[in-house]
């Protein structure tokens, strides 16, 4: 069974950086694409950015503050920058492999003083 995992996060002060990491294990296979998505209290769970072969995407609401990048074929991670309370919300990291979609435990981030 394919795991996502997840680590970082926790609360960062307004203004602040988190760093966001997410390894795919027991997989035999390359990841074709991994991102993360967000859930805040009381809202849907929306798409913060995705990488999927050649192609990266982003919310608009990120652009220009977050970065995701891929170490390697079954890892990513998310540089959060000039974080703001609206990006409070439960993380969740997102990996498609052979057409099934696989989704991590959710890692919390705060933005608070």
């Amino acid at each position: 069974q394919v795991q996502l995992v997840e680590s970082g996060g926790g609360l960062v002060q307004p203004g602040g950086s988190a760093r966001l990491s997410c390894r795919a294990s027991r997989t035999l296979f390359r990841m074709d694409a991994m991102g993360w998505y967000r859930q805040a209290p009381g809202k849907q769970r929306e798409l913060v950015a995705m990488l999927s072969g050649r192609s990266t995407n982003y919310a608009d609401s990120v652009k220009g503050r977050f970065t995701i990048s891929r170490d390697n074929d079954n890892a990513v991670n998310l540089e959060m920058n000039s974080l703001n309370a609206e990006d409070t919300a439960v993380y969740y990291c997102y990996g498609q492999g052979l057409g099934v979609a696989y989704w991590g435990q959710g890692t919390q981030v705060t933005v608070s003083s």
